[in-house]
């Protein structure tokens, strides 16, 4: 990555504010629950140490065993073993539960980030990106709560409580304990950091890497048979998969370090508590039950940092996604409604310029001082060439592209692009993607107008059906109008539409052609196209040529049958 680590620190904390701030009282209280699970453990350790110090020097002597209270300190052990084990069952069900529904919220805000305008049209150069950034990105912050900041809140508030504890039986020893543990609880982990920094990071971008081959393969079989590349093809993704092994790999061994420096460190702090603890018994500072107290919390007292091994691991990975996703999750302002054209328009251009690079100063242009007044229910056709703005030019009456120059009023509209998309879900679920209120009875209205509606009807399971990915199930043409049912039942005034029978055959593409005309009724349709058979429903030709409105011609001029009898008929 090229990010500074300022700017790395500034990803990280703005992350953990969007955590905090949809479920702040979930997530503090896991952390309050993971300081009692770590209390009580050390604690059941340390009072269990006592008891049995001063169980043994009580019984001694007669006298003292009999005064001595073995009640009490076995109900606090007690409680202090069930509190630990609620504790820890209370945790993992919160902040689980928590990071969870967090994850949920950041996954939304995030696609709702790429359908803002202009976003989208940016995605389609890399449409994996939004997939790896809904799943991997989004996943890796799961770490960032569970194995790192509430862990880290953890140790810290349990240290300065042993410390403190400590600090009541005499300074200067809890000065040395402070130092000991704070300096390897803090500095192996640290350190650890640093060198697991280049494996994780080999390891996040090979996981990509691995996750787009095995989408290829799948997705490409037919291709890569009949270019001979199959072979290759599976020879890349193992390759892929065997850098995977080499960094986890190296990662686990940064994770064993880490857990035998902390079993070191921890023998040697119960060396040097030992020799502390000796001194102050033999001077009469403290008894011998306190004193195999003190010293069986020294004991335990790694145990909330070794918590962040796995933390330390992922933590490289999880700010890769903070810096990559943290741009994106901020609340976008809204995008400004369209102008409204005047009463009787459906849509005006005023010396408008368009380009696909309009958020940058200076970006490409491709079509300039584009002035035209569209009536309310009129039927127009964009001709051009490819590349010559037909598809820019309905990106920007959609309002997914905003014009570098220009005045540019429109109606509400709806775009029909070229490809149909549907997705695995039900024909309902893919029609309430235009009004996700729809009725049922609202959903048949649309599909009969669009002609659907027997073939809906004739299914087991109706509405209800089925279809595979990208719309497995229906032919070429039904697809078709399933989109246009989803046109219809959006309502907007204003109808655009992206060569909308292309890839049909002649008999399918004048059936829905034909469908279309039928169900337009008093919406204005906008056309882009280079097919006569699209062109011949619209009452008025405009051919987009050398970046401008080239020609504009009505039905029964001379200028129109020209231009009509220019386009090819497929």
């Amino acid at each position: 990555m090229s990010q500074h680590p300022p700017g790395r620190a500034r990803a990280l904390f703005a992350i953990l504010r969007l955590f905090f701030a949809q479920k702040p009282l979930a997530l503090s209280a896991g952390i309050g629950l993971a300081v009692v699970t770590l209390v009580a453990g050390i604690a059941l350790l340390g009072t269990a140490g006592w008891f049995i110090t001063a169980t043994a020097i009580a019984g001694l002597s007669t006298a003292t065993a009999l005064a001595f209270d073995l009640f009490a300190p076995s109900a606090v052990i007690r409680l202090l073993a069930l509190l630990r084990t609620a504790g820890r069952y209370g945790e993992r069900l919160v902040t689980h539960d928590a990071a969870l529904g967090v994850l949920a919220g950041l996954r939304e805000r995030l696609f709702r980030g790429w359908a803002a305008p202009e976003a989208a049209g940016r995605l389609a150069d890399r449409p994996s990106r939004l997939l790896f950034r809904l799943t991997l990105d989004i996943d890796a912050l799961d770490s960032l709560y569970l194995r790192v900041a509430l862990p880290v809140a953890a140790a810290l508030i349990v240290a300065a409580g042993l410390i403190g504890a400590i600090a009541v039986i005499d300074g200067t020893t809890a000065l040395i304990f402070a130092a000991l543990l704070l300096g390897v609880g803090i500095g192996v982990p640290l350190v650890a950091l640093k060198a697991a920094r280049k494996p994780a990071r080999r390891r996040a971008h090979v996981l990509e890497v691995l996750r787009a081959r095995a989408v290829d393969l799948l997705a490409g079989q037919t291709d890569l048979v009949m270019a001979g590349r199959l072979g290759a093809q599976r020879a890349a993704l193992t390759a892929a998969d065997a850098r995977l092994t080499d960094a986890d790999d190296a990662l686990n061994r940064v994770e064993t370090r880490i857990g035998a420096s902390f079993t070191a460190a921890s023998g040697v702090l119960l060396a040097v508590m030992l020799v502390l603890v000796a001194g102050l018994a033999q001077g009469g500072g403290i008894d011998a039950p306190i004193a195999a107290l003190v010293l069986l919390v020294a004991l335990a007292a790694f145990d909330p940092f070794a918590a962040l091994r796995r933390g330390v691991i992922e933590a490289e990975r999880a700010l890769i996604a903070a810096t990559r996703l943290a741009p994106r999750l901020r609340p976008a302002a809204p995008p400004p409604a369209p102008a409204a054209p005047p009463p009787g328009l459906a849509l005006r251009l005023a010396d408008v310029t368009l380009g696909h690079d309009a958020l940058k100063p200076g970006g490409a242009r491709v079509l300039t001082g584009l002035s035209l007044d569209v009536p309310r229910g009129a039927h127009i056709a964009f001709l051009g060439t490819s590349g010559a703005g037909k598809s820019t030019l309905l990106a920007a009456l959609a309002g997914e592209l905003t014009p570098q120059a220009g005045a540019l009023a429109t109606l509400p509209s709806s775009l029909l692009t070229q490809r149909t998309e549907l997705f695995q879900d039900s024909l309902a679920g893919n029609l309430r993607l235009a009004k996700p209120s729809a009725s049922e009875g609202e959903l048949y209205a649309a599909l009969a107008q669009a002609g659907l509606a027997d073939v809906v009807e004739a299914q087991p399971d109706g509405l209800e059906s089925r279809l595979g990915e990208g719309g497995i199930g229906l032919s070429g043409g039904q697809q078709r109008r399933l989109a246009l049912a989803r046109l219809i039942l959006r309502g907007a005034p204003l109808w655009l539409l992206d060569e909308p029978t292309d890839g049909l055959d002649g008999a399918t593409a004048r059936a829905v052609l034909a469908q279309l005309t039928a169900c337009a009724g008093d919406h204005t349709l906008v056309l882009a196209t280079h097919l006569r058979r699209e062109a011949a429903i619209a009452d008025t030709l405009v051919l987009l040529a050398e970046g401008r409105l080239h020609t504009v011609a009505r039905r029964g001029a001379p200028a129109y049958d020209a231009l009509l009898t220019g386009l090819r008929d497929d």
